[in-house]
């Protein structure tokens, strides 16, 4: 009878992983080289094309104990690389080191978050650190999601479910796009748009739009858009939200991790008075994705989550003593992404998270006064997190394009898109703290020269 493959877990995992971990560095290693720069040279096709060349069969009749290796190095050779500094495009970091590390150890460990006889520690650890980063936002608890997307669809479920199926959602032109999207998902009514003409959305305007609602209503503000790091104006958004009696939550999946910042921090000044606040730590956290929170002012909102499934929480289970833990998602079957997030929280301290935070918003900084003092850049606008917006001065928007998509298929930079006013601009996200002010300027070298004159 054929031997089983070894396990991750158990008193032989750590003897039977070690091997595999030193050919996985291995394999990240040679992908990385091979790849040589921020992204795999060649577009989409050469890059499907050399993934389904590694891959070959996917069930063959017989396995092939090199597998490991060669698609490692397959996919590493055809990754975005965000700790390249000029992978620049989108909210996607480098993570830490030992966030890593402290994933592995949940992979292996391998708790399901769902009832508390599979996940003993891990509940636990849960509960106490959803608590900690609850009190940053002077909230009760947090709920750990697998980012912003399912933070705001679930802040909109719990708006519902306090205030009825005719909730209405309002939210500016500059939120983000899973929000209306969430609003369908859950059978709300059409959500009202509110103008943001500089980027924010308008207190005045917002005023107008909840003085005309007859039903209730949950407004969604941003802190940290998408395309260009803005912040809307939450004290004055929390303000109106209270004249009318609507409910507030705050998408702060990109400007949340201010938080951590004692020179940033108050620039989400209001952030408090929200019943519900959308984090992502694989954002400002650094942490391999998933890493995302929903905080909640108020816990009996989280009530609307109950569920009961004998085989996981019993009643006479949970009377005796066992937590039950269905009510802290939407979701079932959970793994403890909790751990890299507590992992990082101790091993780095307020201050050494706050100084990353701070380093990335000063190589903004740097970014923009480059581009200020550059005769052939315009730049868009200071910014106010770690996005930078900019375009070749005098090029049509289709030059402004092309240069991006050069730069992508040549494998030399990665740099995002926007519209903030109309027109298009690349837009450079700085979330890698290890870039340095010489990278900027060899971006730019390269925009120049890839811009025809």
């Amino acid at each position: 009878m054929r031997t089983p493959p070894p396990l991750a877990s158990g008193p032989a995992g750590p003897h039977a992983l070690r091997p595999l971990l030193d050919e996985v560095l291995d394999a990240l290693h040679a992908g990385t080289r091979a790849r040589g720069g921020p992204l795999p040279a060649g577009g989409p096709n050469a890059v499907a094309a050399r993934i389904r060349a590694a891959l070959g069969d996917v069930l063959p009749e017989h396995g092939d104990p090199g597998a490991l290796r060669t698609l490692v190095t397959a996919l590493a050779a055809g990754s975005a690389d965000p700790a390249d500094p000029l992978c620049a495009a989108h909210l996607h970091v480098p993570p830490l080191a030992v966030a890593c590390a402290a994933d592995l150890a949940a992979s292996v460990l391998n708790p399901s978050l769902d009832s508390w006889d599979q996940a003993p520690a891990a509940s636990v650890l849960e509960a106490e650190v959803t608590r900690a980063l609850a009190r940053e936002t002077d909230h009760a608890d947090a709920l750990v999601t697998t980012g912003a997307t399912e933070s705001n669809q679930l802040a909109l479920l719990l708006a519902r479910e306090a205030q009825g199926p005719g909730t209405r959602l309002v939210h500016g032109t500059n939120a983000h796009h899973s929000l209306p999207r969430a609003a369908w998902l859950l059978g709300l009514p059409d959500p009202v748009r509110v103008p943001a003409p500089t980027g924010t959305l308008d207190p005045a305007a917002l005023d107008h739009a909840l003085a005309g609602l007859p039903g209730p209503a949950v407004v969604a503000a941003t802190a940290g858009t998408t395309d260009a790091g803005l912040i809307d104006p939450l004290p004055e958004i929390a303000d109106v939200c209270a004249r009318h009696g609507a409910r507030l939550h705050i998408d702060a999946a990109y400007g949340g991790g201010l938080l951590f910042s004692d020179r940033h921090r108050a620039r989400l000044s209001g952030l408090d008075r929200a019943h519900t606040i959308a984090l992502d730590l694989h954002k400002l956290g650094w942490q391999p994705i998933a890493a995302g929170l929903l905080t909640i002012r108020d816990p009996a909102d989280r009530t609307a989550l109950d569920q009961r499934a004998d085989y996981l929480n019993a009643d006479d289970d949970t009377d005796a003593g066992l937590p039950d833990l269905l009510g802290r998602s939407p979701r079932t079957t959970r793994r403890p992404d909790i751990l890299k997030i507590a992992v990082t929280l101790r091993t780095l301290g307020r201050t050494g998270l706050g100084a990353l935070v701070d380093t990335v918003c000063a190589r903004a900084q740097d970014l923009a006064r480059l581009v200020a003092d550059h005769p052939a850049l315009d730049l868009w606008a200071p910014p106010t997190l770690s996005t930078v917006l900019f375009r070749p001065t005098g090029a049509p928007d289709p030059t402004v394009a092309a240069v991006r998509r050069t730069l992508l298929t040549e494998g030399r930079a990665v740099l995002g898109r926007a519209r903030p006013d109309g027109r298009l601009w690349l837009k450079a996200t700085l979330l890698n703290p290890r870039t340095r002010p010489e990278d900027l300027t060899a971006l730019l070298a390269l925009v120049e020269g890839h811009t025809p004159r």
